[in-house]
């Protein structure tokens, strides 16, 4: 039944076992109270024994044998029905005074059982605690008192130890059940989210337990790592998407290829259809990797790797391979960069993003156009930048670029998929870093802002070719 589900509970169970240390801890204490009480009533009882029997025979010694027998019968009636019993013995040994029912008196402690009431058939024994003093003017003197309130205490503080223990570990225990029948109820709301998630409701998020920090800040860790999963789906249905639009028109040409070969007249015709087919396929298989490694990228998989780069002989070899490309095509590719940065990453995906967008810029501005790689440090940021005074991509378009296969219609009859920009954006979220676009005026400027490196990591870091390449 469910009223039974907060007994199973681990919130339950666990408070199952708070209340027993807790109950014996309880228990614990209650024993040292009662042992302490138990103690001090006895000292009390011993030492009210002693008192009487030192004032005793402070009589005996001062006023003789006379003024003590006076002063036995004065406590006596001062006493009423908490007085001390006396027994006094001479030093013949007779007895002078008798209330303890006994003739053995001796010097020392011991215990005596009396009847309650002599005259009395049905009297019930009781005993006494006795002490027994040696007299100045010879013989022994025995003061003697019931312990029946001593022991009625000590039976009472027995009873309320076991009771008080008892009690405890209840009430730890009905306060352990209702407050786990609380937490399975919040836990319960938990529990029916998740299941709108399994559902397909991915909009759905956890709400807060309550019950302490630490289980609000699971529930936010958790609804955070479905706002993940959230944007990973996202931006799976984006490229499912984008690959049945954008590689329609590539497989299509394929076929329609393979066809017109399957017609050829002659060896040289079907030869060379084929080998256009073959360039196709790889053009598409190109693009299937790209995608495999932007989504990958995406994904966060490869940040366990990072270590300390060299990021200005990163993008100083990176310049130093394309400057003849872009002599070639009549362009002038210049260097400015600060020697000695360092970022944490990958050397070989850095130098992937800066490889996209320099190639970039070579292919999309006109003869005699000025590239310029820029590197430096500001405000402890180490800042990439890539500029040309080419066209540029129009403020409405910026942020399309970065887009899978977004091309701008000047850019469509040049060779290309449309990922090399996705794919240096990838990189950079990557590594923590900020991609922006900016007008150059005239043409673009898109800067990557690294995250400051900690200063473990410049120290760390060696230039080797290994970084670089």
């Amino acid at each position: 039944m469910r009223w039974l589900s907060g007994f199973r509970s681990g919130a339950f169970r666990f408070a199952l076992l708070l209340a027993l240390v807790f109950g014996a801890g309880a228990a614990l204490l209650l024993v040292v109270v009662e042992r302490s009480i138990s103690r001090y009533a006895v000292e009390a009882t011993d030492g009210g024994l002693k008192s009487e029997a030192a004032i005793l025979q402070g009589e005996d010694r001062e006023g003789g044998r006379s003024n003590l027998l006076q002063a036995i019968a004065l406590h006596r009636r001062a006493g009423g029905d908490e007085a001390f019993r006396y027994q006094l013995t001479d030093r013949r040994g007779r007895l002078l005074v008798n209330d303890i029912g006994t003739s053995n008196a001796k010097i020392g402690w011991g215990e005596v059982e009396v009847l309650d009431d002599p005259q009395d058939a049905d009297a019930r024994p009781e005993m006494l605690k006795s002490l027994g003093v040696p007299m100045p003017e010879g013989g022994v003197l025995v003061v003697a008192t019931d312990t029946y309130d001593v022991q009625e205490l000590r039976r009472g503080l027995g009873r309320f130890t076991i009771v008080a223990g008892v009690f405890i570990t209840l009430f730890v225990l009905v306060g352990g059940y209702l407050l786990g029948g609380l937490f399975m109820r919040r836990l319960d709301r938990v529990n029916d989210a998740i299941g709108r998630v399994m559902a397909g409701n991915v909009a759905e998020r956890l709400p807060t337990i309550g019950i302490s920090r630490e289980f609000d800040l699971l529930s936010s860790n958790l609804n955070a790592m479905l706002d993940r999963i959230g944007a990973l789906m996202d931006g799976l249905r984006q490229v499912t998407t984008d690959i049945a639009h954008d590689l329609r028109t590539p497989l299509t040409r394929l076929r329609q290829q393979l066809e017109a070969t399957r017609e050829a007249n002659s060896i040289d015709h079907y030869t060379a259809g084929i080998d256009v087919a073959v360039l196709q396929t790889d053009q598409i298989l190109a693009i299937f990797r790209a995608l495999l490694r932007i989504g990958t990228l995406e994904g966060g998989d490869g940040r366990q790797y990072f270590c300390p780069v060299n990021l200005s002989e990163v993008i100083g070899h990176v310049v130093a391979a394309h400057q003849p490309v872009a002599e070639d095509d009549g362009k002038t590719l210049l260097a400015e960069h600060e020697p000695g940065l360092v970022v944490a990453g990958d050397a070989e995906l850095l130098a992937q993003m800066l490889t996209n967008l320099i190639d970039n810029a070579i292919r999309h501005t006109p003869a005699g156009s000025l590239i310029v790689s820029k590197l430096e440090r500001m405000d402890d940021s180490v800042i990439a930048t890539i500029s040309d005074d080419g066209p540029g991509v129009p403020a409405g378009e910026r942020v399309n670029v970065l887009s899978r296969f977004y091309r701008l219609d000047r850019s469509r009859h040049l060779p290309g998929t449309g990922l090399g920009m996705s794919l240096a954006a990838a990189i950079a979220a990557l590594h923590h870093a900020r991609i922006d676009l900016l007008d150059n005026s005239p043409g673009l400027r898109v800067r990557i802002t690294f995250p400051k490196s900690p200063p473990a990591l410049e120290h760390s870091a060696s230039p080797s070719k290994n970084q670089a390449d």
